[in-house]
């Protein structure tokens, strides 16, 4: 066992009322339902509109241009939003409660600076076109800095402002990197344009096969470390007394978060928003106990991305935004309005 906390000293919620257990557990009923109706919605509107009797028969047949439709690209894109969705809102909460920072999101530990600037060297220096070598390049790009953010941070000594102060030191000089090689490289201007914004317009099969397992483990690392991270969130002085080991507990929540939001960023590109403002949102409804705040945002956090998705379909018909840019246009004044609200949970 990661921590040892005594009942009487653990989460809030092993305390809490009857009453409040079951709004929780209705909420996240209630959370579950919406994101059944975003993922229908996601399925049956693009950005060429179908007749709804066109996409059923294409969904049930899988025959002709409209199973081709239907089946190959938005089954497909679907997946990957409510699988890239899940990675962002889970690695942003654990990264909240690792440096204990209410605004920490995967891109304060340079996690999505480190895959763009892995895919940017891959398609100028290596000659990589196709998306599904992006992904491994994306994928070692954050895995690479996650370690090295880690090792800056202090490693065994690591501290979250040494993590956040090394997360931001590393992201500014990759940015700088990655600036300077798309201004000076025009093709790789062109080619990376699309997916610096965010899109699950790319979805395949393969590239979700290929990323599924790294967002499997990290999501069962993740909801396995919720526990000890409710003790990491104390402070150190108090986790240290009910058990916890510090150094393994903030090893293992850096790994899951740069297994997370590496896959997910190495299949759809860096998304903003989603991994901030989703568990930020979450902590106001359900309080400091990241036994709910992590399934609540696993939750939530797809509604945002295939919502954000699918809002992009309609309002640029026939094509379409990118759901990176209309995460970024929603989430603005959004989390505005949540930082300047009185009742705005703290860490």
């Amino acid at each position: 066992m990661l921590v040892d906390c005594p009942p009487e000293q653990g989460a809030e919620s092993a305390a809490a009322p009857p009453a409040r257990l079951a709004v929780r557990a209705f909420g996240l009923l209630l959370s579950v339902a919406m994101l059944v109706v975003v993922a229908l919605a996601s399925i049956m509107i693009g950005a060429k509109a179908l007749p709804w009797g066109q996409v059923w028969h294409g969904l049930v047949h899988d025959t002709g241009t409209y199973g081709d439709v239907v089946v190959d690209q938005r089954i497909s894109r679907t997946v990957l939003g409510l699988l890239a969705g899940a990675a962002l809102g889970l690695s942003g909460a654990v990264l909240q409660a690792l440096t204990r920072n209410p605004l920490a999101d995967p891109g304060l530990l340079g996690i999505n600076a480190g895959a763009s600037a892995a895919v940017v060297t891959a398609t100028t220096y290596f000659g990589v076109t196709s998306l599904t070598g992006y992904v491994w390049f994306a994928f070692l790009g954050a895995a690479a800095v996650g370690a090295l953010v880690w090792f800056l941070g202090g490693s065994r000594g690591a501290t979250p402002v040494r993590l956040a102060l090394a997360g931001t030191a590393v992201s500014a000089a990759l940015y700088g990197y990655l600036q300077a090689v798309m201004i000076t490289d025009g093709a790789a201007l062109g080619r990376m344009r699309f997916w610096t914004v965010g899109s699950l317009a790319s979805a395949t099969n393969s590239t979700i096969t290929q990323v599924l397992p790294f967002l499997a483990a990290g999501t069962v690392l993740a909801l396995v470390l919720a526990r000890p991270l409710n003790a990491v969130e104390l402070g150190d002085d108090t986790a240290r007394a009910l058990g916890a080991h510090l150094d393994r507990i903030r090893a293992l929540a850096m790994l899951a978060a740069t297994v997370l939001c590496g896959a997910a960023t190495a299949a759809c590109g860096p998304i903003v928003f989603v991994g901030l403002m989703v568990p930020h949102l979450v902590r106001s409804i359900t309080g400091p106990d990241l036994r709910w705040i992590l399934p609540y945002a696993m939750v939530l956090s797809p509604v945002l991305l295939l919502g954000a998705d699918v809002i992009g379909r309609i309002v640029a018909r026939p094509s379409e935004l990118q759901a990176g840019i209309v995460t970024a246009l929603i989430g603005g004044p959004v989390f505005i309005l949540l930082v300047r609200r009185r009742r705005t949970a703290q860490l």
